[in-house]
């Protein structure tokens, strides 16, 4: 059986996301809710596993170790920081890393101790599967120009996660200053993916750009959520798993 994870860290960012899944039966595991059941006829299993890398890392494990995960999609929001990723704008992940990981000088910076790796890679088809899904939604989804004031386009590139909430221009700075090719910032993915490595469990990561991640973003966060990325999140999945 292939049964598709779905996580996000915020109910508000799986709230459109959850009435869609048909026949969904809910379990409780490790202090989470999750819901079972079939999407546009697939297996899926989705689940809010909380903010940040380590509430992450232990939903990923579950899911791989306990509902039998064969893929992974992490969604939801992030700020943006790569040049002309703008509010609205969708992130497809080629990479992940930890911003904030320094093992340093014992281990280069950024390099998870004792893997080799800094950057860990996501599944290659499953990833276009996703990047595909999201331009058929972003088509669907044009009237958010009105509320956003510009049209969406999607990127594809490096994100980068932390234990932080990126939210100054100052930290933004620094973040594009050590990253150059980052284009999002937020405090998931990398973990999952770390995870999702060491069991060999394909992973995507796709983000809708909430922010700048400064003080410069112009759309209400509850409003962009409710408005935007949840919605555009459902219909990425839906193009997505086909």
């Amino acid at each position: 059986m292939t049964r598709t994870a779905l996580i996000a860290a915020m109910q508000e960012e799986l709230a459109a996301l959850l009435p869609a899944i048909d026949g969904a039966r809910i379990e409780h595991r490790g202090g989470r809710a999750f819901w079972l059941g079939r999407l546009g006829g697939h297996e899926v299993v989705a689940v809010r596993s909380g903010i940040g890398k380590v509430a992450a890392a232990i939903t990923a494990t579950l899911l791989i170790d306990h509902y039998e995960a064969s893929r992974m999609l992490f969604l939801g929001v992030a700020g943006g920081i790569g040049a002309g990723v703008q509010v609205g704008d969708v992130v497809v992940a080629d990479a992940l890393l930890q911003h904030d990981m320094d093992a340093s000088p014992i281990f280069p910076r950024h390099e998870v101790p004792l893997t080799g790796l800094a950057r860990f890679p996501v599944d290659a088809p499953f990833s276009d599967a996703v990047a595909r899904g999201a331009e058929a939604a972003l088509g669907q989804h044009a009237d958010t120009a009105a509320l956003l004031g510009h049209g969406s386009r999607l990127h594809r590139g490096l994100i980068v996660s932390g234990d932080r909430f990126v939210s100054t221009a100052a930290e933004s700075q620094a973040l594009r200053e050590a990253l150059p090719d980052a284009l999002a910032v937020e405090m998931e993915g990398a973990a999952v993916a770390q995870v999702c490595h060491s069991f060999g469990t394909p992973l995507a990561v796709v983000r809708s750009i909430s922010d700048r991640a400064d003080d410069t973003a112009h759309v209400d966060f509850g409003l962009f959520l409710n408005k935007v990325a949840g919605p555009l999140g459902l219909a990425i999945v839906q193009q997505a798993l086909g």
